[in-house]
């Protein structure tokens, strides 16, 4: 794939077919020659408000078409779509842009309100407005960077993870060879776009010449309407969404046809929900273990089907990742011992963007150090052991404790605040905060020192106060999580 451009490998697709449906929301189509035409005026619109190559355009915005087209719009004149997280609070996003340095923010009328409360001084515009009747005069290389998504940072502040137009031609091939998917498999795009499961595989589909069901936001009866429709390669599920879906099909007696695989992640999913999906989509379980920087690799080529053990979520190696596993001096470990996961490939991240510090820690002689602990079984599959920083992956997002400790030590009133992950069955972990208070104050104080200045999703579920004695320290004299996370689970095991 040397050589090729995002919207070049589209371009090919439209000259093969182009009536063949490229994006359908349901309400309005583009064919791939529309589609084309579209993303063409979008380049020479953002070309027309300043826009050159390597300017980054941030991006406000729910699911829609006209998202796609300005993630497509970039790529054709080397410009890199900045995809904000618009269940951010307001302070987090005018971080988010100030980071990465934006020619112009663009927004949808949706989020319009939340664009307007954002700090900055670039220029912004509707994202339905970026338009002009010529072609772009600007034009991308395939050494380009086409994509930022943003990740939770151990700091507590988000990292602007940077992917090129090549990584992302490599994770579209990774895909089409781990999955067995066909050119013209569809892929159902309800994830939103500011992460990789709504921007990433979207554009893999349109490189491969399927069609993008565009979703805005999960939908249970619109999924499950789509499958009754259409053929759909991988339907991507995270933990959560599953059971609701199979009762919207069960609803309307639908039984989807040619499914190759559905889900992601089996290690946050129950197995009797791996069971049922199993049964109800026809499809076997895709058994994932990736990142925003990584993509669907480096653990992508194991499916669990009829008959699988379900017991054992033991990975299999991408196609197109290279990974040794190593200690905490860098030395690789022997075969049945555990260690960091390093990763190296084509699909790789270029790195975090304006971000020094974090790049020269997690990247080790051009490896890339997933901070996940792995063990490599006698059968070459791999074995997940555990995170080597702790993370609370909720629902598919992650959450990193120090993004909500930090508004709880900034008051006064509390000496110690430590977020730690409770188990739930519904999200796969939520995050309970444990504090010690210096003077008096109950649950609802602390909530007000987190509420509106971090996302919904992050708020703790319950807020719990320790006593300095019941606050165990490690021996560098920084709190235990592990005791902290037992003692919270002691204490409140469940919402109910």
């Amino acid at each position: 794939m040397s050589g090729a451009t995002i919207l070049g490998l589209i371009e090919a697709r439209a000259s093969e077919r182009p009536d063949a449906i490229a994006l359908d929301d349901g309400t309005r189509k583009l064919s791939y020659g529309e589609l084309l035409h579209e993303a063409r005026r979008v380049a020479a619109g953002l070309e027309e408000r300043g826009v050159v190559r390597g300017d980054r355009v941030a991006i406000l915005s729910e699911n829609s078409i006209e998202y796609a087209l300005c993630e497509l719009g970039c790529s054709a004149i080397g410009a890199i779509a900045a995809c904000l997280n618009w269940r951010l609070a307001a302070a987090e996003l005018s971080y988010c842009v100030e980071l990465v340095d934006p020619r112009c923010l663009l927004h949808s009328e949706r989020y319009s309100e939340a664009a307007g409360a954002i700090d900055t001084d670039k220029p912004v515009f509707p994202l339905g407005s970026v338009r002009a009747e010529r072609a772009p005069t600007g034009f991308a290389s395939p050494d380009d960077d086409w994509i930022i998504i943003y990740t939770s940072g151990t700091t507590g502040l988000p990292k602007a993870a940077l992917i090129s137009q090549q990584a992302e031609i490599a994770r579209m091939c990774t895909l089409r060879l781990d999955l067995g998917l066909a050119e013209d498999d569809g892929f159902v795009s309800w994830t939103p776009m500011f992460h990789m499961g709504g921007s990433e595989h979207m554009m893999a589909t349109l490189m491969s010449g399927g069609t993008v069901h565009i979703v805005d936001g999960f939908q249970p009866d619109r999924i499950a309407a789509i499958l009754a429709d259409n053929r759909i390669g991988w339907l991507l599920l995270v933990p959560a969404t599953i059971l609701p879906v199979i009762e919207a099909m069960r609803a309307r007696s639908i039984v989807p046809s040619g499914l190759k695989a559905v889900g992601c992640m089996a290690d946050l999913v129950p197995q009797s929900e791996i069971a049922e999906a199993v049964r109800v989509f026809e499809a076997p379980f895709l058994n994932t273990f990736g990142s925003t920087e990584t993509g669907m690799g480096p653990l992508s080529g194991n499916l669990l089907g009829e008959g699988s053990d379900l017991g054992d979520l033991a990975k299999t190696a991408s196609s197109l990742s290279e990974m040794k596993l190593c200690d905490a001096d860098g030395n690789p470990v022997a075969r049945g011992e555990v260690g960091e996961m390093l990763v190296r490939g084509p699909g790789l991240f270029s790195g975090y963007w304006n971000a020094d510090e974090a790049n020269a820690d997690a990247f080790r002689d051009g490896w890339y150090r997933m901070g996940d602990l792995f063990s490599q079984r006698a059968d070459g599959r791999y074995e997940y052991a555990g995170r080597s920083k702790y993370l609370i992956k909720s629902g598919g997002e992650n959450i990193y404790p120090a993004e909500i400790e930090r508004h709880l030590l900034a008051d006064p009133r509390i000496e110690q605040a430590v977020v730690v992950r409770r188990p739930d069955e519904r999200w796969g972990e939520v995050p309970v905060a444990v504090i010690v208070a210096r003077e008096p104050m109950d649950e609802r104080d602390a909530r007000a020192l987190v509420e509106g200045k971090v996302a919904s999703f992050k708020m703790p579920r319950a807020f719990l106060f320790a006593t300095g004695d019941e606050f165990d320290l490690n021996v560098s004299g920084k709190p235990d999580r592990a005791a902290i996370e037992k003692l919270a689970l002691a204490r409140c095991p469940s919402d109910n």
